[in-house]
């Protein structure tokens, strides 16, 4: 009898090994999938709160807070959802195929399933701030995300638009979020500060990897055209920032403040050129002159606020 059991648990527990992945509820994986690093992209929204200097108050750190916990939910959402249709093409990426839905971690079925939900608790999760118009900011930057995930990424040009586009709505869900003007200056350096990191990570892609058969636009991009976009990009933003810093209407520490804003720009490219910038989020996270460069930006901006 002994003997009968002991072979009895042992063929269970090779029918377990042998059970295919994703047939349990893999919270660990679901959580990878969501892609919490690339979260940071998130912070945009608190762009417009600091630099209106209101996240010192209950008044704007709360309403600033739900719109990036809105933000993480629908963002994991989506990236649930991307991933779940990308997934026959993920797996012919290096770095791509380690991911959870790639990987058979988690079966697409679940992705698609909690991908909704996550979707849905977006907007539910904005419209605690009570006012429509956050909720109605998410909804938008959901229906950018679907019209990217599954009709825009195949069309150049307009995919890096696209991207870049997410974000900047991020940025403008802050402002909307703390109730504060959205300004010409904010948003045009916010749209190309964006298009820049976009253009930069497809370079990096197609650099590092040649795979043209992962992403669908990367065959009608060249290395050279998508470094002239990045190029266009950084120029323009340099020259959109100083003009906004040296307004007579702002102090010193403004004017100060170009000096990080054109390193953090500088920088970016360099890592961009040594093939370091597939995911800018980890740039963040890794590169220490980048941080120093942004540490010095936020202390500059913080001051010209407080003390003009």
């Amino acid at each position: 009898m002994s003997i009968g059991g002991g072979s009895g648990r042992r063929a269970g527990a090779s029918a377990d090994l042998a059970a295919p992945p994703g047939s349990g509820v893999p919270i660990r994986g679901l959580v990878r999938a969501c892609r919490p690093r690339q979260w940071l992209k998130n912070g945009l929204v608190l762009a417009a709160p600091v630099a209106a200097g209101v996240l010192d108050t209950a008044a704007g750190v709360l309403p600033a807070a739900i719109a990036f916990v809105a933000f993480c939910l629908a963002a994991g959402g989506t990236y649930l959802l991307n991933d779940a249709s990308d997934a026959e093409a993920d797996r012919l990426h290096p770095r791509k195929r380690h991911r959870p839905i790639a990987a058979g971690v988690v079966s697409v079925r679940q992705a698609r399933i909690v991908g909704v939900l996550l979707v849905v608790a977006g907007p539910v999760v904005a419209a605690v701030t009570g006012d429509w118009r956050l909720p109605a900011v998410v909804a938008c930057y959901l229906a950018l995300t679907f019209s990217y995930t599954y009709w825009l990424k195949r069309h150049p040009v307009v995919d890096l638009v696209a991207v870049a586009g997410c974000h900047v709505i991020r940025a403008y869900a802050g402002a909307v979020a703390v109730d504060v003007p959205v300004t010409s200056w904010f948003l045009v350096v916010i749209s190309l500060g964006s298009l820049q990191l976009v253009a930069g990570k497809r370079e990096t892609e197609l650099r590092a990897h040649g795979l043209t058969g992962t992403r669908a636009t990367l065959a009608a991009y060249t290395p050279a055209y998508l470094a002239q976009v990045r190029t266009m990009c950084s120029g323009a933003i340099i020259v959109t920032y100083c003009l906004w810093a040296l307004n007579d209407q702002l102090g010193p520490f403004h004017a100060l403040s170009i000096v990080p804003f054109v390193l953090i720009v500088l920088r970016h490219n360099l890592l961009v050129d040594r093939g370091i910038g597939e995911e800018p989020e980890e740039i963040a996270l890794r590169d220490r002159p980048l941080q120093i460069f942004i540490a010095v930006q936020l202390v500059l901006l913080t001051l010209g606020i407080y003390l003009p």
